[in-house]
């Protein structure tokens, strides 16, 4: 949590965007487990909440009256029940005056409010649901059945959200540098264990015990597989096997804001020839993007110079053939990048895609392409802003199935070796990630560290920790 004035700036530049009407942010209520008293833990407050009014409370509502310039913390105090098995809770009120807020009122005086301000014809403003229980909150309210909700919402207070948190302040940017330097100690910490012997489940476990006691948790369910080529392949009891890759994508949050990493490693601590050839594409594509990625450029655009050189490197090695620029816009490369570059980040890991991608990573003026295979995964294609934070994740990827799909439709044929990638369907995958932050003239990687990645430097790593 910042300080009171971070809320109340936030608050006031919000209802300077929206100009007239009603804003209502709903919070996040306890998530059940497998019965009502056994909840997730922790609660994950809604992000657009957490944006505005800062607590983390579960149960609580916040509106903002911006023809009147007011502004209510809605929410049930606890009783002495409640404090017998969950301990002492500050009242609504006071969590109210903590983020500069005067009016509350409990839960159940909600229709009441808003139907008091919403007369008039006033619009009222409300972001799309992710949540069962939200979607009846608002069904409750408003009379709108949830499958029509999403699109109800308010697309000026969404874009006026997109606008506000995409440009991240030095607080938040100071935050999500936390969150990489325990990113660091959760890659580093699978780099320490992975050997063939050990468990998928085992390295997993570690890197998230990591999250938990650095941080508040993961930022997403940790991605870890000797099947690198399954984009989110979760971990099994299987043992790590000498020869293979092992895929790890994991991230905490930590003060409210999130890391987002990806290493690919051999389980037995080298390279081999083959691992290495691709590898070090992905590497340079990885790379590239510090030299590119700056304001007032597109993402989208950084994404296709990214997929030109893995293609001229790919032809390189046989896999790819015939024009490099023509091979990109058929989409032959999505052969072995069926995703796009990266997402924004910030206080989600993919960073407000709840409010909808297409407000998020783009624009009037750059339009996803939704008709080509791979290219209708890339989700941040806008110019770049300063203050932008943004994930760098080239990867290469042997999937079996897509190359036998390919091969026999003979699509891109003209562009792509089959007979090779054959050679290459018990390969896996590579992904290499990190997080960057647009700067005044360029950008940089976020964290005080950085998670070993190139070759030799992994390998060395993995070598002096070695048991």
């Amino acid at each position: 949590m910042f300080d009171k004035d971070t809320y109340i700036r936030r608050r006031a530049e919000l209802k300077k965007m929206i100009g007239q009407g009603v804003i209502v942010l709903f919070g996040n209520n306890e998530a059940p487990y497998n019965y009502a008293a056994n909840c997730y833990a922790p609660m994950r407050q809604d992000s657009a909440f957490l944006y505005y009014f800062g607590q983390h409370r579960d149960g609580l509502v916040g509106i903002i009256d911006i023809d009147n310039d007011e502004e209510w913390l809605l929410g049930d105090d606890i009783d002495v029940e409640d404090i017998v098995w969950m301990g002492f809770t500050p009242s609504v009120s006071d969590l109210a005056a903590e983020v500069g807020i005067t009016k509350t009122a409990p839960l159940s005086k909600l229709t009441e409010i808003v139907n008091s301000k919403s007369s008039n014809c006033k619009p009222l403003h409300f972001l799309p649901p992710y949540r069962h229980d939200t979607k009846i909150q608002i069904q409750d309210l408003l009379g709108i059945h949830p499958a029509k909700q999403k699109e109800a919402a308010s697309l000026s207070l969404i874009k006026a959200v997109v606008k506000m948190r995409a440009t991240k302040e030095q607080q938040e940017i100071a935050a999500i540098d936390r969150a990489c330097d325990v990113g660091y100690e959760m890659h580093t910490t699978a780099q320490r264990l992975i050997k063939p012997g050990v468990t998928e489940r085992f390295v997993v476990g570690q890197v998230d015990g990591i999250a938990r006691s650095m941080a508040n948790g993961t930022s997403f369910a940790t991605i870890f597989s000797q099947h690198g080529e399954i984009m989110h392949g979760n971990p099994s009891g299987a043992p790590l096997t000498a020869g293979r890759l092992a895929l790890c994508d994991a991230g905490c949050e930590l003060d409210d804001y999130c890391s987002d990493h990806t290493r690919t490693m051999p389980v037995d601590g080298k390279f081999t020839q083959r691992q290495r050839d691709i590898y070090t594409i992905v590497e340079a594509c990885h790379d590239y993007v510090l030299q590119v990625a700056k304001p007032g450029v597109k993402y989208m655009d950084v994404h296709f110079a990214v997929c030109r050189m893995m293609a001229e490197r790919l032809k390189e090695l046989g896999l790819m053939k015939g024009d490099t620029d023509e091979a990109v816009r058929a989409g032959a490369h999505a052969m072995f990048l069926p995703h796009g570059l990266g997402h924004m980040m910030g206080m989600d890991v993919h960073d407000m895609e709840g409010l909808g991608q297409i407000y998020v990573g783009f624009d009037d003026e750059t339009r996803p392409n939704l008709e080509q295979f791979g290219t209708n995964c890339l989700r941040m294609g806008r110019r770049l802003e300063e203050g932008f934070v943004v994930t760098d994740e080239p990867g290469i990827y042997f999937i079996p199935a897509l190359i036998d799909e390919w091969r026999a439709k003979g699509h891109c044929k003209d562009f792509l070796n089959y007979e090779l990638l054959e050679t290459y369907k018990d390969f896996g995958g590579i992904r290499i990630e990190d997080d960057v932050l647009i700067t005044k003239d360029g950008c940089r990687f976020l964290g005080s560290k950085r998670i070993p990645y190139h070759p030799q430097e992994l390998e060395d790593f993995m070598a002096a920790h070695a048991k």
